[in-house]
């Protein structure tokens, strides 16, 4: 899954394209850290826009991203959900540890 990445203002910004699924997971949670502990944001914004499949994979790709920021005392937003990862991510009890716009 190939992501883009943008730096401003201690503000990172991941846009996420293609499928969020167990084949791409383990990348993705990979190339995800490595752009934190490069940049050492206060906050991350995942744009995911670009995601045309999420499973319960993609949940944990946004948990252990959101677990990164929290140890480096920084925020996760999710922005540009579509509306069936939205449901996957509500069923799972994300919405309640991250803000999703």
């Amino acid at each position: 899954m190939p992501i883009s990445c943008v730096e401003e203002k201690q503000v990172l910004t991941v846009r996420l394209t293609g499928e969020v699924d167990h084949h791409a997971a383990k990348g993705l949670m990979a190339a995800l850290a490595e752009e934190i502990d490069t940049a050492l944001p206060r906050q991350l914004e995942l744009d995911m826009s670009g995601v045309t499949f999420m499973d319960s994979s993609g949940i944990a790709v946004v948990l252990r991203s959101w677990k990164r920021m929290r140890e480096l005392g920084g925020a996760m937003v999710l922005r540009a959900v579509p509306p069936y990862a939205v449901k996957v991510l509500k069923a799972a009890g994300v919405d309640k540890l991250i803000e999703i716009k």
